[in-house]
């Protein structure tokens, strides 16, 4: 038996809690929704659920601010964010959000589980193993929860900040989630506890435990890591890339004429200019050199294959809509985009001082931080159609990184 069988199709939930603000990894959005090779924290969280158990109910709780954060997320997924049930606002605390995802998950009649799992978003690395080992455990003992064994010494110290007490290593379990339970036993311990008044119990475990259930513990995973610090985040970048072993290149190149106009679009951002550029779309070359750089690696066709000029929709579109589409296409492949390395050829405008935001602009269309964008520009020393001033034309580079 393992995580995969159809058999768990109409017995197992899993609630992600993705409420929390994250504020230990630093400033700046939730952490769940920081990046991480490629994809959000969240979006690896839920990739590795939707492998393992596809024939599960998964439902993440999130926080109602949110929303688009949330969207934007699993819009990486591609067609696995089918299977994922609409979200569900959490609360003003970890407990709050999980009470939050077991009742909507009872209203949910036709789909009400018999097994729920609850997992942290900050914990990306769950293994097909470590799914299966909680879903028998919770079959066998209705509430159960990975730990695995403790190597540092344990000292419990007084007020006085004094060792009061060492305790026995060999009987320490660091826990992690999924924790895992009989789905009415452990909505009927979250609505005993929170109208107890009970709502500082840290994990699920406690709840059960706090309304009397013994709770077995099974073998967790060491590789199951939680992240919480900044340092945390770039161990856990560093592994996820480190498994991103086909990496590969693509080129694009594109050009277009000058025409009438007051600006142009480059890599997204509108540039003052006495002519404009002229185009099916906007006309922004180097978003189009970029796009077909993408495709390309992704051995995927051309911009003209996914947004034919002869289709009207696309007349005067913001070219920055086909370079979103061209990096989504290498996250629904579960890979990274590691580089963009772009060059405009043209007399003029000047690029020198438009180039930093031209850069900040496509790393924000293309969500990757800054530095895995280059813009440079050149002339063609009065030579050609650009030496003319008749045009621009645009070189691209990319470098992406995809699972094996």
């Amino acid at each position: 038996m393992n995580a995969r069988s159809p058999l768990y199709g109409a017995e197992l939930a899993i609630l992600v809690v993705a409420a929390g603000r994250g504020s230990r990894v630093g400033a700046g959005r939730p952490k769940q929704y920081r990046p991480l090779a490629g994809r959000t924290m969240l979006a690896h969280n839920l990739s590795a659920l939707l492998r393992a158990a596809p024939h599960a109910l998964i439902a993440p709780v999130i926080h109602a601010d949110d929303i688009e954060l949330y969207r934007e997320s699993v819009a990486s997924l591609g067609a696995q964010a089918q299977n994922l049930r609409a979200p569900i606002f959490g609360g003003a605390t970890r407990q709050e959000s999980v009470r939050a995802g077991l009742e909507a998950l009872d209203l949910d009649r036709n789909k009400r589980p018999k097994i729920v799992l609850i997992h942290d978003a900050a914990r990306i690395f769950a293994s097909d193993k470590l799914i299966c080992r909680a879903i028998l455990a919770a079959k066998a003992h209705g509430a159960a929860i990975p730990g695995v064994v403790v190597t540092d010494t344990i000292k419990e110290i007084a007020d006085d900040d004094f060792i009061a007490r060492t305790p026995p290593r060999a009987r320490l379990r660091a826990v992690q989630t999924p924790q895992a339970f009989d789905f009415d036993l452990i909505l009927a311990a979250h609505r005993k506890a929170a109208a107890a008044g009970a709502n500082e119990l840290t994990d699920d475990a406690a709840i059960a435990e706090w309304v009397g259930h013994r709770v077995h513990v099974f073998e967790g995973d060491a590789g199951n890591m939680k992240i919480t610090s900044a340092e945390d985040v770039v161990a856990a970048e560093a592994r996820l890339i480190r498994d991103l072993q086909d990496i590969r290149t693509g080129q694009g190149y594109d050009v277009h004429a000058f025409g009438p106009g007051d600006h142009i679009w480059l890599g997204g951002l509108k540039v003052p200019h006495d002519h404009g550029l002229v185009g099916h779309s906007d006309a922004d070359v180097l978003s189009h050199a970029i796009t077909d750089a993408l495709l390309g690696a992704l051995a995927d066709g051309d911009i003209g294959s996914h947004f034919p000029p002869s289709d009207p929709q696309w007349r005067g579109a913001a070219s920055k809509i086909f370079l979103a589409a061209a990096a989504a296409k290498v996250r629904e492949r579960g890979g990274m985009i590691a580089h963009i390395d772009a060059t405009l050829v043209c007399e003029r405008p000047k690029v020198g001082p438009h180039r930093e935001a031209i850069r900040a602009s496509i790393a924000a269309i293309i969500d990757v931080p800054l530095d895995r964008v280059a813009v440079k520009a050149t002339t063609s020393e009065r030579l050609g159609f650009t030496g003319r001033g008749e045009g621009i034309a645009s070189i691209a580079i990319a470098t992406i990184r995809l699972p094996l």
